[in-house]
């Protein structure tokens, strides 16, 4: 190809692209899918992309093309055969008007183009695409160039005369060019210059020109407001130049090279906006517009001639070419840094394609999606305990390499929390240098658990966070690939080795969390734990945070990690309600979410799901008013949404396997209707007694128990475990939601009742279900109750019997005698916590027994018509005097088995009946009473009684009572005097409420008839009486007002001794009454007719009421009982002693002897009793006997008593004061005597005497006294008046005697 033939064009791709792919753009798309070709779709995406031109006018045939048009416009110059190149794209004028030459031969250009019109340059590049006729099109972006080319033009200012840029035209210039040699008439200047870089070997084939060869004079002339004009001028004259010296010519040959870089100004098509490039381009243009003007001027002042000279005489020209050379390698510098920017990020996208394909993108976006969902709806509050927990503290301020793991039930939040915990992990690392890097990843159940998954997302986001490392991770996968793995990214030794690999090289702390590890299976846990590990013990400062619930395997295999427990929490519980109804709920009143929020807080119980798909339900159901949302919040039953979730947690853990099933729903069904938690064991023992059958020993049951089996089972719903205590009551529902699940959906469906609305008949039918799982938990106990070796071998051994009856309270051999510290808040664990314990389980009884024996009377008591078990379970399990009725109530009373018993639970005193009516159900008793035969060995010959004795004393259901009562065969047992005295017994104790009281006293109603025929109702009246029963004693006698015969019975004079259990003196019911102190009792039966022949009875020792009212001196019975009973003051018992003295002599409190004494003295008519005077010298020797200086005073001032009558001897009516013994009554004045503290009298003085009338005067007047400050003024006259009795000092007897 010739010289004249050759076109080069500027490309507008990379480097290493050929010029062909250039002149081939209009051509046909090719039909290739190797790798150039798409990477060259990748690099048309990546352009249209980032570019930012304005929307132009296509040419029709790059409009023909849809290739070409997404082809960014940078500088395309296509032409044809003619001369005719591109003209400047936004010169104002035509290109092809030809300048006016004036007479000294200068270029004048036309006067509208006389002034660069800068505006011009401004508004035309919104049309930057021209097209040329049928020559061709030029394809230029003039913002770039042409910003750099003004601002170049504009620094000169006047120090340019831009008047040459348009004076001369260029292509005379040229023409007078071909005068300066003997070549003249062969070739041009520009030819000549060719030729001679030709002579000397260099070729600008290879370069990138911007003027066609083959006609390169045609249209030189630059417009200062085109980029490339100049540049086209510039090559022109530079080759022209050339001929001048080949120095000049090689600096020449570089300069035109390094013009070509100015097209790569927009670096690989884009239309970047770096200011680095602008400036270096600006240094490049001005250089470029010095050497033009100063060839111009040289060309212009000095002739065409002179010019070769001018050349190498003058080094204006090479100064400029060295300065653009150095200014031009620095814009090449800066564009190969741009260009290597552009091509490195499309490396990056090359890489971040085929890492999102390996390592799985798509997760990792949905990853980052769940983790952006978590931030925005967590309550941060609610997880800041975390941070203050010492094992979170010590795990993030370690220095080597740590794990910490977060233990909580399903829903508790662990999510929200391990979100909350790697956001504060980059937080924490913002400021610090190295940068730590965080890696987050959340296992849920969509089957993102696995090991690969997890591995590939971490290190996809360690390379994210450190692009330098995904080059040497490309590397690696290839080369994993050539060895022979084809996919790298589903092996996890390979993805463990390069995680290792990466945090091995990199110098910074790293911290993984992985959220939700029992969402793996298990095979996935086991060799993501595993690895962790291994690389943990390989590399320094690796922090691992792993959240997951408390399942066996997953605590045995990081047994050894330092752990935190999300336990429930009622203030965290608070926090999350309150901020997920802030959110969701923030339309409703203030009052309406107080409401919502206390109650969701009470019932979360820590299940921060349940709290969350709660709210979804109330903003569902759109309920605003405050009663409304009340009676919702009152009813609300388990979301829709939950339910589903269980379901398929339940399908899950069981694998859908229907063992596994039946296995998981029996322990949820045993779990949601337990008594307490229960142990690991005692669920793994019930659970297989409740799926096998025909097992008939605790040795053949042990056999089937699979513990570990179970709870992985059932573990979602469970909370929290301690695996290392299996024993433990422990194993519980993780919240009420599941046991509404359980009682939905593992319970036998039941027809809804008819004609009722949908909430009454969704509550009957949880009933039932609740119905069914009590008696399926009924029948698992007693089917363990019922196993052969608990019927056969005691309880307790011969040594724990002989153990047991030691002290159990205290230590025998410990010297403390300090009394133990009494604790309000004791529990029984506590306090049984060091006392002597006792294992069933030595005995053969298994592990479910303490369970079974506890708590199977629980279940009996739940048991509805509906389900019934047969009586004949019930009576083998209950038969009177059996080894198995004693083992269950030893236990029973034993509930944490300890020694001692915690109540007393005497098996002896039970059967069938007396169990079933303080536990059955009502049901289950009515099915006794009526359908059990109680003449065989199982029940006591009077079960009824029995029962009845039970029921009263453990204060339980009267109605069970009235029950049996009134049972057709069972009652006659109970309509005696037994049945009631029993009754009255047990009311002394006051356990029951008035209205159960109230169903036992009605039953003397129906007895009317069998109190008379019997003759018990008198005897049960006095029982009555004595016990101050005043509700049978009222029944009675308004029962005796109709019917004569059970008021004679009951008023009867005698009383039989055949009902009176002890021998003892007789009395009737008012006796009985005042021996009871039952004030109410005596009044009522005073206030009743035919009443007298009680009030005067006398028992065999001589004692009437009054006598029996001076045994306990209550003032308020004898104030009742003398008004009607006068004649009694005077009677004596067999003792002779009437009821004063047994006052007096009473250990009753000295206040109300006082009071009764003086009752009953106001009430005596002294003149006329003629026996009186004999009854005061009784009772006034008797207070002095005692020396009661008080009860003497009271004698004389009220009782008007004589003293020296009363107390001198009738024989000789002399005093022996030297015998001052209590028991001679001779002395009793002189103790009275000393009792006032009076001066003795000699004994030689006769007392008549010496004391005359003066004595007596003295002794009154100082028992007034006495009286008067001890009791108050004198006031006999009134029957009304009170003892206002003072306490007195110390009884002055001994001082006296």
């Amino acid at each position: 190809m010739s010289l004249d033939s050759r076109r080069l064009l500027i490309p507008t791709l990379g480097r290493g692209e050929s010029s062909k792919s250039i002149t081939t753009m209009t051509e046909p798309k090719t039909k290739g899918k190797g790798f150039r070709h798409g990477l060259h779709r990748k690099l048309d995406r990546f352009r249209s992309t980032f570019r930012k031109s304005p929307k132009v006018d296509l040419p029709q045939h790059i409009q023909a093309n849809p290739r070409l048009a997404t082809k960014p416009a940078i500088s395309i110059y296509k032409h044809e055969a003619s001369t005719t190149s591109s003209l400047p794209l936004i010169q104002e004028s035509e290109a092809s008007k030809e300048p006016t030459i004036s007479r000294n031969g200068e270029a004048q250009s036309p006067t509208h183009q006389s002034t660069v019109n800068w505006n011009s340059i401004e508004q035309k590049p919104t049309n930057p695409l021209t097209s040329d006729n049928d020559t061709g099109s030029s394809i230029v972006s003039a913002d770039l160039w042409s910003a750099a080319y003004r601002e170049a033009v504009e620094s000169f200012g006047k120090e340019m005369d831009l008047s040459a840029l348009k004076g001369k035209n260029v292509m005379q210039l040229f023409k007078e060019l071909e005068d300066t040699g003997e070549e003249k008439a062969h070739d041009s200047a520009f030819l000549r210059g060719l030729n001679y870089l030709r002579a000397h070997k260099i070729s600008l084939e290879g370069f990138k020109l911007a003027l066609d060869l083959s006609s390169p004079l045609t249209n030189l002339e630059p417009a200062t407001s085109v980029a490339f004009g100049v540049v086209r001028s510039v090559t022109a004259i530079a080759i022209s130049f050339t001929t001048a010296d080949l120095d000049f010519a090689k600096q020449i040959v570089e300069m035109l090279r390094q013009i070509a870089y100015i097209d790569d100004c927009d670096t690989l098509g884009q239309k970047v906006e770096r200011k680095d490039i602008h400036k270096a381009l600006v240094l490049v243009y001005q250089k470029m517009l010095e050497f033009y003007n100063a060839a111009l001027e040289i060309l212009a002042k000095n002739g065409a001639r002179m010019i070769i000279k001018m050349v190498l005489e003058n080094d204006r020209l090479p100064a400029i070419v060295q300065d653009f050379l150095e200014c031009s390698h620095n814009l090449t510098r800066i564009i190969s840094k741009a260009t290597c920017d552009i091509q490195s990020d499309i490396e990056r996208m090359l890489y971040d394609r085929e890492l999102s394909r390996w390592l799985g993108g798509d997760r990792m976006s949905r990853q980052n999606y769940y983790h952006r969902y978590l931030s925005e709806h967590r309550a941060d509050k609610a997880c800041e305990f975390l941070l203050k927990h010492p094992n979170f503290i010590n795990w993030y301020r370690a220095s080597d390499s740590q794990q910490l793991v977060v233990f909580g039930d399903m829903g508790s939040g662990k999510s929200f929390a391990m979100a909350f915990l790697a956001d504060e992990l980059v937080r924490r690392g913002k400021h610090q240098i190295p940068q730590p890097k965080v890696c987050y990843y959340y296992c849920r159940d969509d089957g993102s658990g696995k090991t690969t998954f997890i591995l590939s997302a971490l290190i996809l986001s360690l390379l994210a966070q450190l692009t330098g490392l995904k080059k040497p991770f490309v590397e690696w996968y290839k080369e994993a690939q050539t060895s022979g793995d084809f996919d790298p990214a589903t092996n996890v030794t390979k993805l463990g080795e390069f995680l290792h690999k990466v945090l091995e090289a990199i110098d910074r702390p790293v911290s993984i969390v992985i959220d939700g590890l029992d969402e793996c299976n298990r095979e996935s846990r086991s060799s993501l734990l595993i690895t962790l590990k291994e690389i943990s013990q390989k590399v320094s400062g690796l922090k691992v945070l792993l959240s997951s619930r408390a399942q066996g395997e997953i605590l045995e295999q990081l047994h050894d990690t330092a752990k935190v427990e999300m336990i429930a929490d009622t203030h965290r519980d608070g926090i999350i309600v309150e901020k997920a109804v802030e959110r969701k709920l923030f339309d409703l009143s203030p009052d309406v979410k107080s409401l919502v929020i206390e109650r969701l807080t009470r019932l979360a119980k820590g299940s921060a799901i349940w709290t969350r798909m709660t709210i979804e339900l109330i903003e569902t159901r759109r309920i605003m008013a405050f009663d409304p949302m009340k009676t919702f919040l009152e009813e609300m039953s388990l979301p829709e949404q939950l339910l589903e979730l269980y379901n398929t947690l339940l399908s899950r853990c069981s694998s859908n396997d229907p063992e596994n099933l039946n296995l998981a729903s029996t322990a949820l069904k045993l779990l949601a209707i337990t008594s307490r938690p229960l142990s690991i064991l005692e669920l793994a023992w019930a659970v297989a007694l409740g799926t096998a059958r025909h097992v008939t020993t605790t040795d053949a049951l042990a056999k089937l128990v699979d513990h570990q089996r179970i709870m992985r089972l059932i573990h979602p719903f469970i909370a929290h475990v301690d695996f290392d205590d299996i024993k433990k009551y422990q194993v519980r529902l993780v919240h009420q939601s599941v046991k509404e699940f359980v009682l939905k959906n593992l319970v036998s469906n039941q027809p809804c009742p008819h004609g009722l609305i949908s909430k009454e008949s969704d509550q009957i039918i949880l009933d039932q279900h609740s119905g069914s799982l009590q008696a399926f938990m009924f029948d698992i106990c007693t089917r363990y109750l019922l196993l052969e070796n608990i019927g056969r071998t005691t309880l307790f051994s011969e040594e724990l019997v002989a153990i047991a009856e030691l002290p159990q309270e205290s230590d025998i051999f410990d010297n403390n005698e300090g009394a133990a510290e009494y604790d309000l808040y004791c529990t029984w664990e506590v306090w049984e916590k060091d006392m002597i314990h006792f294992d069933p389980t030595d005995r053969g009884f298994g592990e479910f027994f303490v369970y079974a024996s506890c708590h199977w009377v629980d279940h009996f008591g739940a048991i509805t018509v509906e389900h019934l078990p047969s009586l004949e379970t019930i009576e083998k399990l209950c038969q009177a005097r059996s080894t198995r009725l004693a083992n269950w109530i030893e236990q029973n009373c034993r509930p944490g088995c300890a020694l001692t018993p915690r109540f007393e639970f005497d098996s002896s005193l039970y059967d069938p009946l007396s169990i079933t009516s303080l536990y059955g159900s009502v049901a289950m008793l009515r099915d006794m009473l009526e359908n059990s035969s109680f003449d065989n060995v199982n029940f006591f010959p009077q079960p009824a009684m029995g029962a009845a004795r039970e029921i009263l004393r453990w204060g339980y259901d009267m109605s069970r009572l009235e029950m049996i009562f009134f049972s057709e065969r069972l009652g006659h047992q109970l309509r005696n005097l037994d049945f009631f005295r029993l009754i009255i017994k047990s009311w002394c104790n006051r356990i029951l409420t008035s209205y159960e009281w109230d169903l036992l006293f009605d039953l003397v109603n129906d007895m009317s008839d069998q109190l008379v025929q019997e003759q018990w109702g008198n005897e049960l009246l006095c029982i009555s009486a004595s016990a101050g029963c005043m509700p049978i004693v009222q029944r009675l006698m308004t029962n005796a007002q109709h019917s004569p015969e059970l008021r004679s019975e009951l008023l009867r004079e005698s009383r039989f001794d055949r009902w009176s259990r002890i021998v003892k003196p007789t009395q009737q019911s008012i006796g009985e009454a005042v021996l009871g102190n039952n004030v109410d009792v005596v009044e009522y039966l005073l206030g009743e007719n035919d009443i007298e022949a009680h009030l005067r009875y006398r028992s065999s020792s001589g004692e009437n009421v009054l006598h029996l009212a001076s045994k306990i001196c209550n003032p308020e019975i004898f104030r009742l009982l003398i008004p009607r009973f006068q004649e009694g003051i005077h009677q004596k018992d067999d003792k002779g002693d009437t009821a004063l003295v047994r006052i007096i002599l009473s250990s009753a409190p000295a206040k109300d002897r006082y009071e009764s004494a003086r009752t009953l003295l106001l009430y005596c008519d002294l003149e006329s009793n003629v026996h009186f005077w004999n009854d005061q010298r009784n009772a006034l020797e008797a207070a002095v006997q005692i020396c009661d200086l008080d009860m003497c005073c009271l004698l004389i001032c009220i009782g008007k008593i004589d003293t020296l009558p009363a107390l001198i001897c009738d024989s000789e009516s002399q005093v022996d004061l030297k015998d001052i013994r209590a028991g001679n009554k001779g002395n009793m004045l002189a103790i009275l005597a000393n009792l006032f503290e009076m001066k003795k009298v000699p004994p030689e003085v006769n007392s008549a005497q010496s004391f005359g009338s003066m004595t007596e005067v003295s002794l009154r007047e100082l028992a007034e006294k006495r009286f008067n400050s001890r009791f108050g003024a004198l006031n006999s006259g009134s029957h009304s008046t009170e003892v206002a009795f003072k306490p007195h000092e110390s009884n002055q007897c001994v001082e006296a005697i």
